[in-house]
Formats: structure tokens, sequence, C-alpha cells
């Protein structure tokens, strides 16, 4: 039977966690969290591999065709083995996971603040800018992404030019790939960022604001915002696996990024003959892609329960 003492000291808060800030016992409750930390090094691992290989490979050799050595198997001259033109496999998921995770980092950007926009201000302002703000959201969410990302890829794929960026040229239809992904995938933030501000807009700190007469913007952007901002790093966490599945969807169906430019996606597609004959081609990049979405979405789950101001203390 436990003493007065140790049940005295077990009902307690520990005193440790009071000497840390909140971004301290959320980094204490993730690195507690096996998968978590398990997508953490899943996912630095597959960036050191897509940033430090370009140390290695050039562009120019990615995408260097030679049909003396198309379809060659994986060897130690190719690790991955070679495509249907003779391109090397490994240094093409370089590049192409350069392009994918870009395509999901940029296309979250624009989600996010779309979504937060419209998240916060249905939120703030309650009554008709609500209503109407949330009619716009429900109808946005009834239209199929995927029927939308398929029929605006065909018809706005090909109308941008490709483009130079930092010395390397680009498809026009990246462009449009991201933008589509991002104006698709802000809908469930909204709602997220909403429900956070009908909470903390009745908070005493907010009634003070105002009372201190506060302006209605500074009150949004700079009070209540940044405690909202939990549930908004966890979205765009998982959202980032969204985006580059979406793309490679879109990708798989001939939909895609053009060439030159190399992603996950339009790599498969170039597979789409050889999935029995030669079952490299389509067997790396999609081993990226899995790998890729499955660190996400084990960071994801641990950033969502590290960020509960609910488990913080425990």
């Amino acid at each position: 039977m436990a003493t007065l003492t140790e049940a005295v000291n077990a009902a307690q808060p520990d005193s440790k966690s009071h000497d840390l800030s909140p971004s301290q016992l959320a980094w204490r409750k993730l690195r507690q969290n096996r998968a978590a930390m398990f997508g953490l090094v899943l996912f630095g691992l597959l960036l050191a591999y897509i940033i430090g290989g370009s140390f290695i490979f050039s562009e120019e050799y990615a995408n260097h065709t030679d049909l003396n050595i198309r379809l060659q198997p994986p060897s130690a001259a190719h690790p991955f083995g070679t495509d249907p033109i003779g391109r090397d496999i490994m240094a093409r998921t370089i590049y192409g996971g350069q392009i994918s995770l870009a395509i999901g980092v940029a296309s979250v950007a624009i989600a996010l603040i779309v979504g937060v926009l419209v998240g916060a201000f249905a939120g703030y302002y309650s009554g008709k800018t609500d209503s109407i703000l949330m009619r716009f959201t429900e109808a946005v969410l009834n239209i199929p992404t995927l029927f939308l990302l398929i029929i605006a890829a065909k018809y706005a794929g090909d109308k941008i030019q490709n483009f130079n960026l930092f010395g390397r040229e680009f498809s026009g239809s990246l462009i449009v790939i991201i933008l589509i992904i991002g104006f698709t995938s802000w809908m469930y933030l909204a709602r997220i960022v909403r429900s956070e501000f009908l909470s903390l807009k009745e908070r005493e700190y907010v009634t003070a604001a105002r009372a201190l007469g506060v302006k209605n913007s500074r009150i949004i952007f700079r009070h209540v915002l940044p405690n909202t901002t939990a549930p908004i790093i966890v979205a765009a966490t998982l959202g980032i696996a969204t985006a580059i599945l979406s793309e490679a969807y879109i990708s798989f169906l001939g939909l895609g990024v053009r060439a030159p430019t190399a992603t996950w996606g339009n790599m498969l597609e170039d597979a789409t003959r050889y999935i029995e004959s030669a079952p490299h081609i389509w067997f790396f990049p999609g081993l990226m892609i899995l790998i890729t979405v499955l660190a996400i979405n084990f960071l994801g789950d641990g950033l969502r329960d590290a960020l509960d101001p609910r488990t913080l203390a425990k």
C-alpha cells in the first residue's frame, strides 16, 4: 500500500513542467511519441537524400537519355536501374523528390492563406459574414476535388510556357498544379480555424482589447490567430502529404506536371506500360511517395498530440 507521502507527491503536478515554456513542453511530449520521432527521422533522411543527392548527380545527368541502356535493372552503375529512354532512375528520384515536396509545400502555403483568412473572418465576425463564408466553403466542399484537378489540369496545363528559375527549367504546368491543389485544399482548415475563433473571441483578453478600442484586424491577427497555431501546424503538416498524393494521382493519369520537370508522380506515369516487365521503374518512385507520406503522417499525428494544450502538462 502506498504511503501518504507518496500519494501526495503523485497528486501534485511535476514541478519541472512549470519551468518549461509551451514549446519545450510540446517538444518533450513529441519526443515521447515513438511513431512521431520515427517519422521525423525518416523525413530527415529523405530530405538528406533529395538535397544531398543533388550534389552528387547533376540535373543534366538526371535528364540525360541513352537508348543503349534503356530498361536496365538495378546495378552498380545505376542502383535504381534506368527508365524506358535510358535515364538514371536514382538521379530522377532525387530531382523529382525536390519538385514533389515543393508542390506540397507551395500548395499548402496557398491553402493556409485562404483557409486561415476565411476561417478567421467567419469565426470572428459571425452573423452574415459567417453564414456567407461558410455556405461558400460548403459549396466548394461539394465539388469532387480529384475531378476538378483532372479538368483544370487538362485544359490549363499547357497554357503556361516553361520558365527558368535558379538556373533550372521548369514546366509551366507546375504552376497550374500548385494553384489547383492549393485552391482546392483550404476548406477543412477554414472550418477548423472558424471553430477556434468562435471559442477564443469570447475570452477575457479579447473583450479587454475591444474595450481599449483595438482595431478588429489587430485583434484577429495579433491576439486570436497566434492562439490557433497548433491546429494550423498540424493541418499544414498533413496537407503536404495529401498534396503529394494528389499530384501523383493526376500525374499517373498523364495530366500532371509535364516534361522536362520530373516528379515522383510523372515517373509513375512512365512506368504504366512496364509494370510487369520492368517493375523497378515504378517501385522506387512509388517507394519514395510511400516513405514521404508515412513519415509526414506519423509526424503530423505526433504534433497533434504534442500541441494539444490539454496534454502539455501531462
